[in-house]
């Protein structure tokens, strides 16, 4: 393992009344988390200004329609397609009335002009519906119609090996629920219950689609849009759950966007994480469908990873591989390329305890000073990471030098050649 050092430091942590799970936290907007906890609490993560000072601030949101001994199963949200407009939140929750358990989907989103955002608004108008299946991961992605317009549904996987489309129908101003094989024919006839999706968007109206399914089988399928058509799609098994997949591009690239020596991991890359297994990395997945794999050492060393994030994490323009694990542990890995001939690898780079498990991570700007923060769902509450101001302000002077350094010589190069060419026209004239 290298020895670069841990490079956030904690800001804050938030208790929750009970524990979460792998699918209880989402982005809400640009500067907001809503965490969901088993016992039918919805907790909204903010920083806002108070005292002058910049300070997080944890609150419980009464969404309506959600009963007290209710245990939330998922959570989502989105910011519907322009030109739409309005914040839609998705919760799935078991409500539990004695001799029958019962799984329901509450879609919330307010129409009323000025309220589209408001979370306190949001969370009073609700869609609700009885589902006929236990629900899985809520999941969001973007579709785009033959006329291409876009528009962003919900996909939600059950126990009844099936993937569940809600999409909105405009004219009654509700999410209903469609035959997921109209837009998404590669959601068909799956292998078992989906644990975890992933979906990208490409060029050309196509989109990468993966899943990871309880029996262990990753599916992967690239799809042009229009039709919808299956162009290509692979397979492989594991011998244990897939618990994450994640499609993310990765490029060796240095702060001044040029490549380093050795090769580059092109196009989209899949990483899958599973319960049991070391996890892998398949490289240029449009390219080499699942045939090139990368295993990440020691990521079976610390029980089950339950949450994986893709991002760059000291702004060297490459980016790092971070793992959550149920064995209370953060790894990052960084891609080293080869450096004559073979194939590159992932090295594990730091690795940080918590005092609980791991269930969920998103990386993204709180405070809105254009730093994110690494926000940290463990069993027992929510950790926020904030980089080291220190080493972030000492790297911008270090970028500004650079920067300045730069420009200095371009200028002597560029009178250089004024000077040479000029001196060429006095020689011509004579």
């Amino acid at each position: 393992m290298s020895c670069e050092p841990y490079p956030f430091v904690e800001d804050s942590f938030s208790r929750f009344p009970s524990q979460s799970n792998m699918y209880g936290l989402c982005q809400a907007g640009d500067q907001e988390l809503l965490a969901a906890t088993l016992k039918g609490k919805v907790v909204c993560f903010r920083y806002q200004e108070l005292q002058q000072k910049v300070r997080p601030v944890a609150k419980e949101v009464q969404f309506t329609y959600i009963p007290v001994d209710a245990e939330i199963v998922s959570i989502d949200a989105f910011n519907k397609s322009p030109p739409k407009r309005g914040l839609v939140v998705g919760i799935t929750f078991i409500k539990d009335s004695g001799d029958k358990a019962t799984p329901f989907l509450n879609i919330y989103c307010d129409y009323e002009p000025g309220s589209e955002f408001n979370l306190e608004s949001i969370a009073q108008s609700c869609l609700n519906l009885e589902l006929q299946f236990t629900p899985f991961q809520l999941y969001h992605t973007e579709v785009q119609s033959e006329d291409g317009a876009k528009e962003t549904v919900f996909l939600l996987s059950g126990h009844d090996q099936r993937i569940h489309l809600y999409k909105e129908n405009a004219s009654l101003h509700q999410f209903e629920e469609q035959p997921v094989e109209r837009l998404f024919p590669e959601l068909e006839q799956l292998p078992s219950n989906v644990l975890w999706l992933d979906m990208v968007s490409l060029d050309q109206g196509r989109r990468l689609s993966a899943f990871g399914c309880q029996s262990g089988c990753v599916g992967l399928a690239l799809v042009n849009q229009t039709g919808p058509e299956i162009l290509q799609s692979w397979r492989v098994h594991f011998d244990s759950p897939i618990s994450t997949v994640l499609l993310f591009p990765l490029s060796c690239k240095n702060a001044s966007s040029e490549i380093t020596q050795g090769e580059e991991m092109g196009g989209f890359n899949l990483l899958v994480t599973s319960t049991i297994e070391l996890a892998v990395i398949y490289r240029d997945v449009q390219e080499h469908g699942l045939a090139r794999s990368v295993y990440l050492a020691e990521s079976d060393q610390f029980d089950a990873v339950l949450s994986a994030l893709v991002i760059d994490l000291d702004f060297d323009g490459q980016k790092e591989v971070l793992l959550g694990t149920y064995g209370q542990e953060l790894l990052c890995y960084k891609y080293q390329a080869a450096v004559s001939g073979g194939d590159g690898h992932f090295q594990l780079q730091w690795r940080r305890s918590f005092k609980s498990p791991l269930l969920s991570i998103i990386y993204l700007d709180l405070t809105g000073d254009g730093l994110k923060e690494l926000a940290v769902l463990t069993l027992k509450g929510l950790h926020i990471l904030q980089h080291s101001l220190s080493s972030t302000a000492a790297l911008v002077l270090d970028r500004l030098s650079q920067r300045v350094s730069y420009r200095n010589q371009a200028e002597v190069t560029q009178k250089e050649e004024d000077t040479a060419e000029g001196g060429a026209i006095q020689t011509s004239s004579n």
